[in-house]
């Protein structure tokens, strides 16, 4: 009896490292991938927004849509992954820029009524 508590004490931190390291390591990659893609909404609205600006230092007023940042100003967006909502005001108003993961990449809060939240809010 004695022989295998002692096993067991020296064996436990042993199968503790084997189970819990894995876990931790499988959770902090998930953390990292999760930011990564919150970083990549972050630059995407920045650069949007820089863009519209250096329109409106260049030309005096802001783009009508963002068809016309991608065309003259070299705005890229993966839209597979980047859902970008702009809506034009007026000439000398700053557009309003909203920036999403696109439908299905997504973090579940933005999923609403069995889709995602900017194409169902308008049902409402």
């Amino acid at each position: 009896m004695f022989q295998s508590r002692h096993t067991l004490r020296r064996a436990l931190p042993l199968v503790l490292l084997v189970v819990v390291l894995p876990v931790f390591l499988f959770a902090a990659a998930g953390g990292l991938g999760g930011k990564a893609d919150q970083e990549s909404l972050v630059m995407t609205e920045r650069a949007v927004r820089r863009a519209a600006v250096q329109c409106y230092a260049l030309e005096g007023s802001y783009p009508a849509s963002l068809a016309d940042l991608e065309e003259r100003y070299g705005v890229s967006i993966d839209e597979s992954r980047i859902f970008v909502d702009y809506q034009y005001i007026a000439s000398n108003l700053m557009p309003d820029i909203t920036v999403l993961p696109a439908a299905g990449q997504g973090d579940p809060v933005l999923e609403w009524a069995g889709g995602p939240f900017w194409k169902e809010r308008d049902q409402l």
